[in-house]
């Protein structure tokens, strides 16, 4: 089938989100989105017999909290109050602001996903192309396998090896392609973990894109040792330095936290410098550090002047002490037939 940005907006607004007529649909924008893709989904949404409204505002000087004093809080949390289904292209995402934080907690039927920098072809790629229902299945039995298990570790080729307790307080995202109801979703191809606060322990190497302060790969993998689920040391080349600068320029203890984990499983996605894409590269795991929403962790989340995320390539995965994935490909015999259409 021949895929266009048109497709792909119809498949993320009708199936994905599975808009309704008189629904309001936002779509949310800076000066550095391309507005391509907006539009193309507004068309979409107003096919479908929504009311779509494009809210952009210039771009913030930061992401999340950091976003704050650039924008205009009190009207654009107002609006996405009324929000049936908000979708963000914002180059520096809204993510975890304080409107997000807003419309989360007071408007209970929004259906909410964060589509950072997203051009035609990523669009494509990522949406347009992916065989939604039979990666549906796969992600939801590697999703009830992790929510059952006690512990988890991970390793990769580039000296990652990392240890954790799973939460069954925390809440286990399984973003396989369904934004129907209300809630926080992210692009199809993620498994997001958010583990035991305190109980993460070894060491994490980011060999993929590190998202701020780069949005591309490092100069050399940047080595983050892990101490009770704190970074206590940051090895590596330049770039490394880099990152740890940015960090402590938050003077936020709460920015040398862990924050999340998550699996990468969307079969077009490839490393490309955008985190949204890079995050579900298949076979890779994603490291958040910083701020939790309190709709992750409740009830309070884990406090934090902003976030950002890094990936690990070719992740090896063990759930209480079983192996069922190995440098980004499925070992578990029932998991690698359903993924049998990737690998």
């Amino acid at each position: 089938m021949n895929i266009t940005l048109e497709t792909a907006a119809d498949k993320l607004v009708k199936e994905i989100f599975g808009v309704k007529a008189g629904e309001t649909v936002i779509l949310t924008a800076d000066d550095d989105s391309d507005m391509s893709v907006v539009q193309a989904v507004k068309d979409s949404a107003k096919r479908a017999g929504a009311h779509a409204m494009v809210i952009s505002v210039p771009t913030p000087g930061g992401v999340g909290k950091a976003a704050d004093p650039d924008l205009p809080v009190d009207a654009l949390s107002a609006a996405l109050l009324c929000a049936d289904v908000w979708i963000e292209f914002n180059h520096q995402w809204l993510l975890y602001s304080t409107p997000f934080e807003r419309a989360e907690a007071e408007n209970k039927k929004m259906r909410y996903m964060c589509l950072v920098d997203f051009n035609p072809e990523l669009m494509i790629r990522t949406i347009g192309n992916v065989e939604t229902e039979q990666l549906k299945r796969f992600m939801l039995e590697i999703t009830a396998r992790t929510k059952n298990a006690k512990n988890m570790r991970v390793t990769t080729p580039a000296g990652c090896d990392v240890s954790f307790e799973i939460d069954p307080g925390h809440y286990t995202a399984c973003d396989c392609g369904n934004a129907t109801v209300p809630g926080i979703h992210m692009l199809t191809g993620q498994i997001n973990v958010v583990p035991r606060f305190g109980s993460i322990n070894g060491v994490i190497v980011f060999d993929g894109s590190v998202t701020p302060p780069f949005g591309t790969t490092p100069d050399a993998p940047i080595r983050l040792t892990i101490e009770n689920s704190k970074i206590v040391k940051i090895e590596g080349g330049s770039d490394a330095a880099v990152f740890e600068k940015h960090l402590k320029s938050f003077e936020d203890e709460g920015m040398f936290k862990l924050a999340h984990i998550a699996y990468g499983f969307n079969p077009g996605a490839i490393l490309t410098g955008n985190i949204v894409e890079d995050e579900r590269v298949w076979g890779s795991t994603e490291w958040g550090i910083g701020y939790v929403s309190p709709f992750d962790a409740p009830p309070h989340g884990q406090d934090a002047k902003s976030h950002c995320d890094g990936i690990c390539l070719n992740s090896s995965v063990w759930l209480d002490g079983v192996q069922i994935m190995d440098e980004g490909k499925m070992v578990d015999p029932y998991l690698k037939e359903l993924a049998a259409f990737r690998e």
